[in-house]
């Protein structure tokens, strides 16, 4: 009886770490056509999401491919939402998303800097209707947000970047190099970026962070260290991802929030694929600003258009020109597809196309 009970404890203990072993940290990066909306679910099931999609016409589709992200996480609410910044492509969704789903604690960077009508008419009176259910909390650079079992710790807030280098950062950086000019929206640079550690991975989410501020948090010392994936980096425009941010940080792998026509913008695709330790680039739509020339392979982009072309364009597009005389963006409004990543805390992780259920396990 004594072997069988030790027997029956080992195997129990062997469970156990098994079960700990396979318990993940889960990143959906949801399509939101151009816009942000990234859900993190830590190992116990606390669920983390930085952004809510479009507003306007785009709010009820959004908020929709959130909730599904949700339920395919097992979650039936939202206990964090951080707005990285006041743009109807970040906040917009948030008003329909409460409606669909409980929300716990809201989370931003404070006043916007860049009042448009809507956003004042959002903060002054949905906002506050919104947060009165739950909790609002304005964080600063170098807060920690709670969030079991996950560290997560904001990086940069309000115009605003960490003071001092986390541990085991703060070495030289090489790639500050003089920085080229940049003509940043001004809210843009007042956007939450959270880095989250979980065990050895480290994921990394800038919003939509400008260069300026990158230089600020990154030269003459990175003050972050290395990270595993940057997800989320500013939709892949110009006015972010300098080589000494995204070079310095290396991450092996980036998920991009572009859309068909905005973002992926060729010098930061070049940005990314000369990074020291990258390995791959998925994206949320083929870019025609990238064109085939630095696009990544099919299996790692998860959303199409409603009409496809014939053929793909070999050459980048330029960017047409805003008025009302510029083309149309191709429309997507079917079927919606994340990227998942799902992360151990021994630091490997997977990443996964929900589109064509393509996989690769990172070591």
């Amino acid at each position: 009886m004594r072997r069988l009970a030790c027997l029956v404890g080992v195997l129990a203990s062997v469970a156990l770490v098994s079960a700990q072993r396979a318990r993940t940290l889960d990143i959906y990066v949801v399509d939101v056509e151009g816009g942000n909306a990234t859900l993190f679910v830590s190992p116990s099931g606390e669920a983390l999401l930085i952004d809510t999609g479009n507003a306007g016409m785009g709010a009820a589709r959004d908020a929709a491919r959130i909730v599904d992200a949700a339920r395919d996480a097992g979650v039936s609410h939202i206990d964090h939402v951080i707005t990285t910044h006041w743009h109807g492509d970040h906040y917009g969704g948030l008003a329909e998303l409460a409606s669909r789903i409980p929300i716990k604690q809201f989370i931003d960077h404070g006043r916007n800097i860049q009042p448009t009508e809507a956003t004042d008419a959002f903060l002054d009176k949905t906002y506050p209707e919104l947060y009165a259910k739950g909790a609002h909390t304005v964080v600063k650079a170098g807060n920690a947000i709670p969030f079991a079992g996950v560290e997560a710790r904001v990086i940069a807030s309000a115009g605003q970047v960490l003071a001092k280098p986390l541990g085991g950062a703060g070495k030289p950086n090489p790639f500050c190099t003089p920085i080229k000019p940049v003509e940043a929206i001004p809210e843009d640079t007042q956007s939450v970026a959270t880095l989250f550690t979980f065990g050895k991975f480290r994921a990394l989410h800038p919003g939509d962070l400008t260069r300026d501020k990158e230089y600020d948090l990154m030269c003459p010392v990175n003050r972050v260290g290395t990270i595993d994936v940057l997800v989320g980096p500013h939709h892949g425009q110009d006015t972010s991802n300098s080589e000494a941010f995204v070079h310095a940080l290396q991450p092996r792998v980036v998920v991009m929030n572009n859309g068909t026509r905005k973002g992926g913008w060729p010098d930061v695709m070049k940005s990314f694929y000369t990074s020291p330790r990258f390995e791959d680039l998925w994206q949320m739509h083929f870019s025609l600003l990238s064109g085939q020339e630095y696009t990544p392979p099919g299996v790692f982009i998860a959303n199409g258009v409603d009409d496809q072309p014939g053929a793909m364009p070999i050459a980048p597009i330029p960017l047409p020109p805003p008025g009302p005389n510029a083309p149309p963006a191709p429309v997507h409004n079917g079927r919606a597809y994340w990227v998942k990543i799902s992360a151990r805390a021994d630091g490997t992780f997977q990443v996964t196309n929900g589109r064509n259920g393509f996989s690769k396990a990172y070591q």
